[in-house]
């Protein structure tokens, strides 16, 4: 499957260009990952894309990423972004109410550079982390608070 392969390309790039994605990756429990989210907006705007989550190397089920916006904006851009799960409690909350709303629920840690300066394996204590990452287009900035994420059949 064409997001599988998406997916998986996107979490090696990932790790590969980013060492504390990498440690991250290592010690978590699962992985959400949306490789390609398109974003559009005049005042009022939108982001949509699809990724799936992974345990281990198996495919647990696939999400849908869904983000309204409203305000001085316009344009549109493309990026995508990888959420790792880090306890088991983050997990059991995505498969019990079948998806995530950032800033509702467990945790969730957007990674900049001045975060991942002082993140390691020994000072992990969130529920989740997430990476923004291949940010193309012409719209100035991204952010994921507010984005609802839901488990859809493929």
């Amino acid at each position: 499957m064409q997001l599988n392969q998406q997916s998986v390309q996107a979490l090696d790039l990932l790790c590969k260009t980013n060492p504390t994605a990498a440690d991250l990756y290592h010690n978590s429990r699962a992985v959400l990952i949306f490789p390609n989210i398109i974003k559009a907006g005049m005042v009022f705007g939108g982001a949509y894309g699809e990724g799936e989550l992974l345990r281990g190397s198996k495919i647990d089920g696939y999400y849908n990423s869904v983000t309204g916006s409203w305000g001085l904006q316009a344009g549109a851009q493309s990026y995508g972004y990888i959420v790792f799960l880090m306890n088991r409690s983050a997990v059991t909350y995505i498969h019990d109410t079948q998806g995530l709303e950032i800033g509702v629920g467990p945790t969730v840690v957007v990674v900049d550079q001045g975060v991942a300066k002082n993140l390691s394996t020994s000072t992990l204590k969130d529920d989740a982390y997430a990476f923004i990452f291949n940010q193309q287009g012409l719209m100035a900035g991204v952010s994921i608070e507010g984005t609802k994420i839901s488990r859809i059949n493929p």
